[in-house]
């Protein structure tokens, strides 16, 4: 069968879906407000989904809901009407993980695709085939897979069940996320969408019969840090997850900012769309894709179970922060007489270089030549010049060297 692989991009709000339907995604996945696995998100209201939605629609972008959690008896009572008000905006897929939500929605809204989270543990083809029995259509793979197994999966498993898996992003610790860890150290539960991240978190030693003796553990003069796993990122291996069978490359993050998300689906973008026109071509560009996602936050890059185990390079022993290598300063929402609007999300100035960042896959220099904020003042609203934008997320007109588009992202690079 010849497999065109979906872009599946997280949104953690209507502006990041907006830019990753503007970036090249195929599919974008969102939460609501409940029965998800990041409750920390901002997540999405019924009205911004429902937005979002026929945002998505009309460019030809499909959007998957979240809902997740292991659920509780406590999660049952509501589960009903939410899937019914999901029913009403239409939704592509709910991605569900418990059998007893599956059972709801399947009840509830029978129109709505269910795909199967990676939190269901699906790791052989009898759990693949199960799930399709019941009527899901894709199934997510664990995290602990390798691309053999993938492909052993996909040789026993119906043409019509999708296999998504993830390709590009943070790797849990615990079995396909499967983590107890916060909810014992914190009491956050993060099979309830409310992890604290404690496996990123630096730790010592105290030996049993010296309670109280606190013994750190030195790797360097910054400590150590146990469970601190590499970023995963597999846009140098798009011909093995093809040849494995795998229908929808999926990235991870839905916390992530509008530029990250603008910078791993603009990547993985072209490279699926430069593999499918010639391997070569795939190859020729190999240079950019690395270049461009590794100027994405990340904690390094590893190539995770994909290979067979991963070893000690896998792991990141001496710092828990991200490489970041550009600040977002935001996003252009409408251009006019060579100015353009946006919501500024960190501090820029006149004079200073930054970049315009494109969906087609340029990068443009440009100087900031004006900066106007909106000030309210007595009832009235104004544009003003200021030499700088300090104030997180306020409204300016901005006019640069370079003129930029609808929907580019105004960025700068860290030194």
């Amino acid at each position: 069968m010849d497999r065109h692989p979906e872009l599946l991009i997280p949104a953690s709000s209507l502006e990041v879906l907006k830019t990753a339907v503007a970036f090249g995604a195929d599919a974008v996945y969102i939460g609501g407000e409940a029965y998800g696995l990041r409750a920390k998100a901002k997540n999405f209201s019924m009205e911004e989904m429902a937005e979002g939605i026929v945002h998505a629609h009309e460019r030809g972008v499909k959007v998957y809901v979240t809902a997740n959690i292991l659920a509780h008896n406590r999660d049952l009572a509501g589960a009903e009407g939410y899937f019914r008000e999901l029913e009403g905006i239409g939704p592509d897929a709910l991605i569900i993980s418990d059998p007893g939500l599956f059972l709801t929605a399947r009840e509830v809204c029978p129109g709505i695709d269910i795909h199967i989270s990676t939190q269901a543990n699906n790791v052989n083809y009898r759990t693949f085939r199960f799930w399709h029995e019941q009527g899901a259509k894709r199934v997510v793979t664990g995290r602990e897979l390798s691309l053999q197994e993938i492909q052993e999966i996909r040789e026993h498993i119906p043409d019509t069940l999708e296999i998504e898996t993830f390709v590009h992003g943070a790797m849990c610790i615990s079995y396909s996320g499967r983590c107890l860890l916060s909810n014992y150290l914190t009491g956050r539960d993060a099979n309830q969408g409310a992890c604290t991240h404690p496996c990123r978190w630096k730790y010592a030693v105290v030996e049993e019969t010296r309670p109280g003796e606190y013994m750190p553990v030195y790797e360097n003069e910054r400590g150590t840090f146990l469970f601190n796993s590499r970023d995963l990122c597999m846009v140098e291996h798009i011909p093995d997850l093809i040849a494995a069978g795998v229908d929808s490359l999926k990235v991870e993050g839905r916390m992530k900012t509008a530029l990250y998300v603008a910078t791993v689906a603009r990547t993985y973008r072209k490279a699926l769309d430069d593999y499918r026109e010639s391997p070569a071509l795939y190859e020729a560009h190999m240079p950019w894709y690395q270049e461009q996602i590794l100027a994405c936050q990340s904690r390094c890059y590893t190539t995770g179970f994909f290979y067979g185990r991963p070893d000690e390079t896998a792991q990141i022993y001496d710092n828990s922060t991200y490489v970041k290598e550009y600040t977002y300063l935001g996003t252009v929402e409408e251009t006019k007489d060579g100015g353009c609007r946006l919501e500024q999300r960190n501090k820029f100035s006149v004079g200073e270089t930054i970049e315009i960042m494109k969906p087609d896959g340029r990068n443009v220099e440009a100087t900031v030549e004006e900066i106007r904020g909106l000030k309210e003042q007595e009832g009235e609203s104004r544009w003003e010049v200021q030499e700088s934008a300090p104030h997180a997320r306020q409204k300016l007109w901005v006019r640069l060297s370079r003129s930029p588009e609808k929907m580019d992202i105004l960025r700068r690079l860290d030194t």
